[in-house]
């Protein structure tokens, strides 16, 4: 068995999904705003964004769970929500995020989850994202400057 491949069994997919689910579950407890880095083609928003908005995405998208993002964030067994501002006009949002599409989890600059099991198991998919520039994730973190401030106010 490939080592790619042992990271896409059921078994795995389930093991996964319950860390993120138990370390997203940890951090409410203790009141820890986080970030998440996750796979854009997989989170939908209500209402939906403006394009001008969706397209400054690129396929990895990272969201700062804190003020009140992390007050109305919410978790079940499938998906972790949260209300966000999006844009210089701060567009209200709800974001639905599937939990294997939550591909990182930081706090502060700390990775402290990794999930390398895919949200949806699609041949052509996977070899896309092989061969995918994606951003480095906390590159793309970096690159808010009220993301830099959120992260100093931690340290």
């Amino acid at each position: 068995m490939m080592t790619m491949n042992l990271f896409q069994t059921a078994q795995y997919r389930t093991l996964m999904k319950e860390h993120i689910h138990k370390t997203i579950i940890y951090l409410f407890e203790q009141d820890q705003d986080f970030a998440i880095a996750c796979e854009t083609k997989h989170v939908t928003f209500d209402p939906e964004l403006p394009a001008e908005i969706k397209e400054t995405f690129n396929e990895t998208v990272l969201f700062v769970i804190s003020g009140y993002t992390f007050e109305s964030a919410k978790i079940n067994d499938e998906y972790f929500i949260f209300e966000a501002g999006f844009g210089s006009e701060n567009f209200g949002s709800a974001v639905h995020v599937p939990l294997l599409a939550i591909k990182q989890i930081f706090v502060g600059e700390h990775p402290i989850v990794i999930n390398l099991a895919e949200s949806a198991i699609v041949p052509k998919q996977a070899d896309k994202a092989k061969n995918s520039k994606a951003k480095n994730s906390m590159e793309a973190l970096l690159n808010n400057p009220e993301n830099k401030k959120l992260l100093k106010k931690k340290q």
